[in-house]
């Protein structure tokens, strides 16, 4: 079977994705919630992802999932059938049935004498009722539910669970990056506090409870911009610095461990332009 466009696209922006991690499909399989035999398949197009799993490997790339959820949604589409509608396969169609009556109206003389004007009309008739079957057929698969069609493979359905075995916990997290440790999975992550600093700057302070680790991730710094991350008893801060490469993206400062608790971590933010502010603190 012919892979739909749509699905190839996806697979080989997810097979970029892999590359970019460095990650191998076992190492994937590892820290992921999904096999590495299902790494082969989607990565391949053998089978249609989940949407969590392209969550999880955006995640695991340092890549905004936006465009790549965009990606999937055609790519389902065109997998569950929703984007191609199936031919009926009864009586005659309403476009061909229209198209003979409205043929039938035309005078005798003028059926038998076919001229531009005559052929221009039946183009003009077939091609807007075409049209508005198509627009019909295209609201049907709209209003279709989501599940409705059958879907095939292991994960088919599966709830999303979390990353069985990130690549560090409690003291080996310190300076760690918490995206590649795959420390942020589902089902991983407390979400501590959310700042708005200048510009719109946003910063979460975050704990991921199997890495025992805190971080920072932030969004819509800029280049220039530093990211200090504070935790009572560690006599350095975690620091970020935004290069032009990360605009657009969650960025994450480095991990520091706290299995004892996170009273009295402190986050700050310094625009790299003076004219956004000064340095703002939070906590």
């Amino acid at each position: 079977m012919t892979l739909p466009a749509e699905c190839g696209h996806l697979a080989a922006e997810l097979s970029r994705l892999r590359r970019r991690t460095g990650l191998s499909l076992a190492d994937l399989g590892r820290r992921t919630p999904y096999s590495k035999s299902s790494w082969e398949r989607y990565l391949n197009g053998k089978q249609p992802p989940p949407r969590q799993a392209v969550e999880v490997l955006c995640a695991v790339a340092r890549e905004h999932p936006g465009g790549m959820l965009a990606l999937w949604e055609l790519a389902d589409a065109a997998w569950s059938g929703r984007a191609v509608p199936a031919p009926a396969a009864a009586p005659p169609t309403a476009s061909a049935a229209v198209s003979d009556a409205a043929f039938s109206a035309v005078p005798d003389a003028e059926r038998a004498a076919p001229g531009p004007g005559r052929l221009r009309g039946r183009v003009v008739v077939t091609v807007s009722v075409l049209l508005g079957g198509i627009a019909l057929m295209v609201t049907a698969g709209l209003l279709l539910p989501r599940g409705s069609a059958p879907r095939h493979g292991d994960d088919a359905g599966a709830t999303e669970k979390p990353i069985r075995n990130p690549g560090c916990a409690a003291a080996s997290c310190a300076g760690q990056d918490p995206v590649r440790m795959a420390c942020g999975g589902a089902g991983m992550v407390t979400n501590l506090r959310t700042d708005t600093g200048p510009g719109l700057r946003q910063l979460e302070l975050r704990y991921g409870e199997l890495c025992q680790a805190v971080w920072v991730r932030t969004s819509g710094l800029q280049p220039g911009d530093r990211v200090e991350l504070f935790v009572p008893g560690v006599p350095e801060p975690q620091e970020l610095r935004v290069s032009d490469g990360q605009l657009g993206k969650y960025v994450a400062t480095p991990m520091v461990p706290v299995p004892q608790g996170t009273a009295g971590i402190r986050s700050c933010v310094t625009p790299g332009n003076p004219a956004d502010g000064t340095r703002v603190c939070f906590g």
